[in-house]
């Protein structure tokens, strides 16, 4: 690999952007992809970024570089504590953001990426490579979750609430200045309807509603 598409790839991967280098099998000749629009190979890109699987394409060697998908749970609730543990073993990078240091704190949470703070205060790195769940149920901490989140583009962005909770939400992020269309992104109620009870159904729900985003987005798109 050159040094100027080695250092362009490294500095895609220190923003959190996709990447994919492409190979000629022919000749060995390289190029890097981060917007695969209008490139010769386009359709094989998009499918190899959907699966995130390196391979051969007709003529050419896909070797796709996307970031480690993150989830950023708000709320430190019994919800959280059964998410945050599989989320990680799946393969996400979990922060868990909760201001009420009762509920954030390390005895519940041992071993998790944990913030006391406010979410719109917080340093969360939003990109579209993270997921989000708000959990609360509190519109003050999760409102201004769910605005950066859409704001950002995050993959998935999920609330907890009945229609009718997700109903008056909708009416207060509008207020806010949230596009509608944005706004209609917001999975609500949260996760897949597998008739979940517990706490930590709620948990699988969610966390296989967001796995099927990350996997297969146009199947799931709101």
């Amino acid at each position: 690999m050159k040094l100027e598409l080695l250092a362009a790839l490294n500095a895609a991967r220190a923003e959190r952007r996709l990447a994919v280098v492409v190979t000629r099998l022919a000749d060995g000749e390289q190029r890097l992809v981060t917007d695969p629009a209008g490139d010769p190979a386009e359709a094989d890109i998009r499918e190899a970024i959907r699966s995130g699987r390196s391979g051969v394409a007709g003529d050419v060697f896909l070797a796709v570089h996307r970031p480690s998908p993150r989830l950023v749970i708000v709320g430190a609730v019994h919800i959280s504590q059964a998410l945050a543990p599989m989320a990680a073993m799946t393969g996400y990078d979990v922060v868990v953001v909760d201001p009420r240091a009762a509920f954030a704190s390390a005895e519940r949470f041992p071993g998790v990426d944990l913030r006391a703070e406010w979410p719109d205060r917080a340093d969360l790195r939003l990109d579209p490579f993270t997921a989000v769940a708000a959990v609360t149920h509190d519109p003050k901490i999760d409102d201004p979750a769910l605005a950066a989140a859409l704001a950002a583009n995050c993959f998935y962005v999920g609330a907890l609430g009945s229609r009718k909770t997700h109903a008056a939400r909708r009416q207060r992020l509008e207020e806010a200045g949230v596009p509608p269309a944005a706004i209609d992104r917001v999975r609500a109620p949260i996760g897949l309807p597998i008739g979940a009870v517990s706490p930590a159904e709620i948990a699988v729900a969610t966390l296989a509603e967001i796995t099927a985003a990350l996997r297969r987005p146009q199947e799931t798109t709101a």
